[in-house]
């Protein structure tokens, strides 16, 4: 007879179909066993990471209050870490022509919170794209993503004062916490760089540097010059 067996057919094909999804859903759970025991194992290895992570984090944003000197006519440290160069350079960004420079580097183990150097306006702020090297190499201070911030102050009249906040090779953001025409204390908090990095003070020539190469300075605490 016509479409004899057609029905036996279908029928033979469900089956099949069923036993086809059937077979992948154990399969699945198999995997899905597999995983969950291999997760099982290394969890205790992933929780314990995790809580390194979170001290490691907590540690390197810890933002202490600083002893900022009292005494007048003086600039103090705008990072935590180590001098590693001092010298004379034209700055026209925002100095106009040839000033004094002390450049600071910070490592990941460093604070990374900047302070004012002096106590003023904010004249000046801009931001720079650029590369990400090594904070350590000193061309990064010309090449590398920065924010300049240029400072007028009471306490050298007629002279800026220039800080420049340096992106590195792992630090990758940049976060000014004052703007254009605001006024800030000196040792104020001022900005933030996430991870290592480096911070360079810019100073009239007129400025006695008061700081030594190697030394470790203490962001709004070490005094860096003074002005007669």
């Amino acid at each position: 007879m016509k479409y004899s067996g057609r029905a036996r057919a279908s029928a033979v094909k469900l089956i099949v179909w069923t036993l086809v999804g059937l077979l992948v859903i154990f399969f699945a759970g198999f995997v899905a066993t597999i995983v969950g025991a291999m997760v099982s194992a290394i969890s205790a290895t992933l929780i314990l990471l995790w809580v390194l992570f979170v001290l490691f984090t907590l540690y390197f944003f810890r933002d202490p209050n600083p002893q900022v000197p009292r005494e007048g006519r003086l600039a103090v440290s705008p990072a935590h870490g180590k001098i590693d160069m001092i010298d004379e350079i034209v700055e026209p960004q925002y100095m106009g022509g040839r000033c004094r420079r002390i450049s600071i580097f910070l490592s990941v183990f460093d604070i990374h919170v900047q302070n004012a150097p002096v106590s003023g306006r904010i004249a000046y702020l801009k931001y720079t794209e650029g590369q990400f090297l090594n904070a350590l190499n000193s061309e990064s201070a010309s090449q590398n993503e920065n924010v300049m911030i240029g400072i007028e102050t009471p306490e050298c009249p007629g002279e800026k004062i220039g800080v420049k906040l340096i992106a590195g090779l792992i630090a990758r953001r940049i976060v000014p916490f004052i703007a254009a025409g605001d006024t800030t204390a000196r040792g104020e908090r001022i900005s933030l760089i996430q991870f290592g990095s480096r911070t360079d003070l810019y100073l009239p020539l007129s400025a006695k540097i008061r700081v030594q190469l190697g030394d470790r300075a203490v962001g709004g605490e070490t005094v860096m010059a003074t002005f007669d």
